[in-house]
């Protein structure tokens, strides 16, 4: 780990192409060529369980209770348009902090020659330029603060991909480029404290130097310990200490050790994968203290108690392929968290789910760019009074708010 104190952080505007695009970890994140080959337009007989979502708000499974169930509609104002000109690129983090306001991590990388046009030379439009890579709003959406990019005494990151902001204010960033092995920890207006890991650094799995593309974390404050979903290059969560960047444990599914030496299923529909696939793509700690990891591309979520004891795992969409259906989640804000709220950026939905029973009561957005749909939603967070911020990445490139106007109970 690396400490060079308080150093101010500078950001450097950069409108090159992401060298990761080529890379088929990123097949959900980055912007394919067009394939559209199919003539046949006619309406199909769609099967209940396959048909997508009709409506802006919650949408209840047939035969489900809706008693409890949290219902969302989407706040298509939210957040307000950014200033300076800045414009987001794909959304790849979020987090509530303690005080309600909403963190997001972007990428400038990501947006194209036309979105910065003002950039080029010579300008070929008069809009827009890149936002800073970290985003914070206000409950109202209007900007708060914008830093983060390259600065004196840390690495910064090839591909930004998760943000938390712990419960002292401190933000910490991770990023899933090639050779991003490491966390940056920073105050919360832009300030470097501490960095854990090295560029290029990882030797794999059982490595407890070093991440290795990863993903997303989240902090237990009682403990001072950051728990690190690792990730897109390594196949395990990892804990540190939030004050030293101590290594304290780490693990792999159903709590093994992670083996990078055994290959994938070829077909996640079928059997239970041994080893969590590429990505690791969330982690998060219940108020019960039991983690909750999300294996994305095998198509669930697995439990844990906090030493890495394995509890229990659920599965949703199994026969989802491209990029899993488990992308993100968080739980509700009711006494019982009794609802697992998730993201799936394949097919394109957010899902309410009955915890205990791991069970889909209800679904909301469908694949569109309406306002309430998603094209490649990637994250989620949940702020007190149990509003969810959604981020998208690939074209989708926003953030949107859906406002909880039915209380779980």
């Amino acid at each position: 780990m690396r400490f060079t104190g308080y150093a101010a952080s500078i950001f450097t505007l950069s409108i090159a192409c992401a060298a990761l695009l080529g890379n088929p970890a990123f097949a959900q994140e980055v912007v394919p060529p067009p394939q559209q080959t199919i003539s046949d337009f006619s309406p199909r007989e769609i099967p209940p369980d396959k048909r997508a979502v009709m409506s802006q708000e919650t949408e209840i499974l047939e035969g489900v209770d809706p008693a409890g169930v949290p219902h969302y509609r989407v706040d298509p104002f939210w957040p307000k348009p950014l200033p300076n000109n800045w414009i987001l690129g794909q959304v790849s983090g979020a987090h509530v902090s303690d005080d309600d306001h909403a963190w997001f991590i972007h990428r400038p990388n990501s947006l194209s020659d036309r979105e910065v046009g003002v950039t080029q030379d010579p300008p070929i439009n008069k809009c827009c330029y890149p936002a800073p890579p970290v985003v914070e709003f206000d409950q109202q959406g209007d900007l708060v603060i914008a830093w983060g990019g390259p600065g004196e005494g840390y690495d910064w990151f090839e591909n930004e991909h998760g943000i938390h902001v712990d419960g002292e204010g401190f933000v910490w960033v991770g990023g899933n480029g090639d050779s991003d092995h490491h966390l940056l920890k920073f105050t919360r207006d832009g300030e470097f404290v501490m960095q854990i890991g090295e560029p290029g650094a990882s030797q794999g799995s059982n490595d407890t130097e070093n991440v290795n593309r990863p993903a997303d974390m989240d902090v237990d404050e009682e403990a001072n310990e950051i728990y690190v979903a690792d990730g897109y290059g390594n196949r395990r969560v990892i804990v540190f200490d939030t004050e030293t960047g101590e290594y304290k444990r780490h693990w792999g599914a159903y709590g093994n050790a992670p083996d990078d030496s055994v290959a994938p299923p070829e077909d996640p529909r079928q059997g239970d994968a041994p080893q969590f696939g590429s990505p690791v793509h969330c982690v998060r700690i219940a108020d019960s203290g039991q983690v909750l990891v999300c294996d994305r591309v095998n198509n669930r979520y697995q439990v844990f108690e906090k030493d890495g004891t394995f509890v229990d795992e659920a599965y949703y969409e199994r026969d989802t392929l491209l990029s899993g259906s488990v992308s993100d989640l968080v739980l509700s804000t009711d006494p019982d968290q009794r609802f697992v709220i998730m993201v799936d950026g394949s097919n394109n939905e957010m899902r309410i789910a009955d915890r205990a029973e791991a069970k889909t009561l209800a679904r909301v957005g469908r694949p569109g760019r309406q306002a309430g749909q998603f094209h490649v939603v990637h994250d989620i967070t949940i702020d007190s009074a149990g509003n969810i911020y959604t981020t998208e990445v690939n074209t989708g490139q926003r953030i949107q708010k859906f406002e909880l106007i039915a209380p779980a109970n």
